[in-house]
């Protein structure tokens, strides 16, 4: 079996290591990140919504950035919402400040019942720069 190429952000390996996955693998040229939630540094769920969706968004670009991406390389997003009914204006007004310009990647958004205490998740697949290959 081959080695998977991780990819972690600075200072939160050991909270992926105690949760026993990776941030983000390198595989034929594209970057796969795990959701990222608001989480604080100890992992903890930031409680306001809308810094919570701040948070998630700091957390993937950090993310991104240790693999040499950005949101721009970013081509299918997937987010998960608790109660996305009540949520989704709130989130979406966020997502509009981190999302950048027209085109924008292919979104699905998944209503879900529990995320471990957060509200909101993200996990997208990135187009790796070719500079950014591992």
């Amino acid at each position: 079996m081959a080695t998977r190429d991780v990819v972690f952000p600075a200072g939160r390996q050991a909270l992926y290591e105690r949760n026993r996955y990776s941030a983000a693998v390198r595989s034929n040229g594209f970057l796969f990140v795990s959701g990222q939630v608001g989480s604080r540094e100890d992992g903890s769920p930031e409680p306001e919504l809308e810094a919570q969706v701040r948070l998630a968004f700091d957390n993937l670009n950090a993310v991104l950035k240790a693999a040499g991406c950005t949101f721009d390389d970013v081509v299918d997003v997937t987010v998960f919402i608790v109660d996305p009914e009540s949520k989704f204006e709130a989130i979406w007004g966020v997502v509009a400040d981190y999302w950048g310009s027209a085109p924008y990647p292919n979104v699905t958004a998944v209503g879900v019942t529990w995320l471990y205490g957060f509200q909101f998740e993200i996990k997208v697949v990135a187009k790796l720069p070719e500079n950014a290959e591992g």
